[in-house]
């Protein structure tokens, strides 16, 4: 919708370590990007760092941007642009902060913030897996559209945003959360202990006997490739353990969603490890008390990222079936079906995309 717009917005992807600053237009980035230390810990220096980086790059603009928009950690109350709680990365900001205000009245632009969980899953929405899918399922002649999404992101922690009927669903208090679920591993421990890159580094560590910190899930995953010495089987199983504990939380929000899922974050490079064991439990059973067992999910799980798995979910189970009294048919497909796919566009671009788009979709309501 918004890949042909050719209005600007400026965008900041934000981190307790540097701030990146940056423009799109047409759902692609304008000119150079700008990168600034975010003196996350001083409040007057980091507000004043991120007046600076955005006013660089709206004077580097031959047109003015219509919005600011852009994703920042939470807890925050992000409908109004305040950012407080606690904050590990920007601990000045614990007491409150008015930041979108703040930066409204300072560029004289509206300005939208969310987390980067939401602009994730609303920029494959919008420009990445579900107009994919969609196009592959229109390609084939189908009528079926797919509007449902769950968008997760495997990195420092375990992010999700989830859009429904083509909206980005932002809850009552913007606080829709998947880090917080029950673990599969460890009943009353939460999930994302063991669905984040310090979940490989430890589990890897437990499994193997060996303490050495300066192992990065990149490491580790090129052991379990037998690239690199160490333990292979720690090495794949601390990524087996990841994947299962993310199919169990995926379980459950599909359940409620009935959404096709896309993962994202730097933890994706070792998909090939992840996949199969987050599919197992996508695809496990649960049992009644009288021994009855059924699918997990009430849905049949395809891997998208497999060509003929795709081909497989594209395809269903359309059948003709005949209006009774009349001569009128229709088109029936009993398949209930969901798929999981790796992001192609990658989540900073992603998140970046649905930054640009949420401010455009707001911007034409009004």
């Amino acid at each position: 919708m918004y890949q042909h717009d050719n209005r600007i917005v400026v965008t900041l992807d934000a981190g307790g370590t540097n701030l990146v600053f940056g423009a799109m237009k047409a759902c692609e980035f304008v000119g150079s990007t700008i990168t600034l230390p975010s003196n996350s810990a001083d409040l007057d220096e980091c507000l004043a760092t991120i007046v600076k980086g955005f006013r660089q790059i709206i004077d580097s603009l031959s047109e003015a941007p219509v919005a600011i928009s852009f994703a920042f950690p939470g807890p925050a109350d992000y409908a109004n642009g305040i950012i407080g709680g606690h904050l590990p990365n920007f601990p000045s900001f614990r007491d409150g902060v008015a930041l979108g205000p703040f930066l409204s009245k300072t560029f004289g632009l509206p300005v939208f913030i969310n987390n980067d969980g939401d602009l994730f899953a609303f920029g494959e929405a919008t420009a990445g897996a579900l107009p994919y899918i969609n196009k592959k399922v229109a390609e084939s002649g189908s009528d079926k559209k797919y509007k449902n999404l769950l968008g997760y992101t495997f990195g420092t922690g375990f992010g999700i945003g989830q859009v429904v009927g083509g909206n980005l669903n932002l809850g009552n208090n913007s606080c829709i959360e998947t880090f917080c679920l029950d673990s599969y591993h460890h009943n009353g421990i939460m999930a994302e202990e063991y669905c984040s890159i310090r979940a490989v580094v430890r589990e890897y560590a437990a499994l193997s006997g060996q303490s050495d910190e300066s192992l990065t899930p990149r490491d580790i995953c090129e052991i379990a490739d037998g690239k690199r010495d160490g333990d292979q089987e720690a090495a794949r199983e601390a990524f087996a353990r990841l994947g299962r504990q993310a199919g169990d939380s995926m379980a459950t929000a599909v359940t409620l969603t009935d959404s096709l899922i896309v993962i994202g974050g730097g933890l994706t490079g070792a998909a090939h490890l992840i996949m199969p064991h987050l599919l197992k439990e996508l695809r496990s059973t649960i049992k009644s008390l009288n021994g009855e067992e059924i699918g997990r999910l009430q849905l049949k799980v395809f891997n998208l990222d497999d060509e003929a798995e795709l081909e497989q979910f594209i395809k269903g189970d359309a059948r003709k079936l005949k209006v009774y009294g009349y001569d009128d048919v229709v088109t029936y497909d009993p398949m209930k079906r969901t798929g999981v796919m790796i992001s192609k566009l990658g989540a900073s671009k992603a998140i970046s995309i649905g930054a640009y788009t949420y401010a455009l979709s707001q911007l034409d309501k009004k």
